[in-house]
């Protein structure tokens, strides 16, 4: 499937800025089940530099600076992806998910290793043993690793509420498991916490979602919203990814733009700016597919 994608984000200031430096996660990177056909960045008003670089998780990443005064700073980027659904066994068939634990630390298993980062604890995604515990019910002595995911992941679905009005970016994982609530992204965090306790590679996954109105009705333009979900390595098949807000692997209707240890790794925008005082902050995602 192709699918285009806006997103856009604008600040309005009340005092002028004279000064900014920015870092978005915005293009979307290519993976085994996507490609990104083309991705272009608009910033208003325009940078004195502009900047594009790979970063160590082999993200697309824009820097830029504004060394003018302004009031007001929009940044649109627009992409169009290409996205196939995985291929994946049947879930009993994969290796138990003890194999997947121990692989990552055999020598003979390079890409393996190269993962033991996901592994750690990281910033937002802290050890937390009641995840841990929570995570451990679903994968049991021998089960075969695919068939505990789905398992995990549909019991964080049925089991927390999703709530936008309880949590931040920045609300803990042992806040989400006391209160069994949150959004995407503190489900994300979840799910890599009790992961990571166990012993396996975890990463954040950020991107979008295709969204489809009801029957009937017209798609409104910027219903559309970013989105997070995680990925698990598990032995000859590589990433697998796993959305418990919606309890499905991701298909086609998913675009990834970044991966990393957490959300702090992959957010859309970030920076530093001077003066500016209070703002208003504006985000707007369209996604739509490409008829061919």
């Amino acid at each position: 499937m192709r699918l285009r994608v806006s997103h856009l984000t604008r600040y309005d200031y009340t005092d002028a800025v004279s000064l900014c430096h920015s870092i978005v996660h915005l293009k979307p990177r290519q993976c085994p089940h996507q490609r990104c056909l083309s991705s272009t960045l608009r910033i208003s008003p325009g940078p004195a530099v502009n900047r594009e670089h790979e970063d160590f998780f082999s993200n697309r990443v824009n820097y830029f600076s504004i060394q003018q005064s302004h009031n007001v700073l929009e940044v649109t980027a627009v992409s169009e992806v290409e996205v196939s659904a995985p291929s994946l066994p049947e879930a009993a068939e994969t290796p138990a998910w003890e194999v997947a634990r121990d692989c990552l630390h055999q020598r003979r298993k390079p890409a393996m290793n190269a993962a033991l980062v996901f592994t750690l604890a990281s910033p937002l995604v802290p050890l937390n043993v009641a995840a841990r515990e929570y995570a451990a019910l679903s994968f049991t002595r021998g089960r075969p690793i695919l068939e505990a995911a789905d398992d995990f992941m549909a019991r964080i679905f049925h089991e927390f509420a999703y709530d936008p009005q309880f949590s931040s970016i920045s609300t803990p994982v042992a806040e989400v498991m006391a209160h069994r609530r949150g959004v995407c992204q503190d489900f994300a965090h979840l799910a890599i916490a009790g992961l990571r306790g166990l012993g396996l590679a975890a990463r954040y996954v950020s991107g979008y979602l295709e969204t489809l109105p009801p029957p009937g009705q017209v798609k409104l333009q910027g219903s559309d919203a970013s989105h997070a979900w995680f990925s698990l390595l598990i032995p000859d098949l590589g990433w697998v990814d796993f959305d418990p807000t919606n309890n499905l692997i991701p298909g086609e209707q998913h675009i990834t733009t970044a991966v990393g240890r957490d959300y702090q790794d992959v957010t859309p925008m970030r920076g530093i700016f001077y003066g500016g005082g209070a703002h208003d902050l504006t985000v707007a995602v369209d996604v739509n597919r490409v008829l061919e």
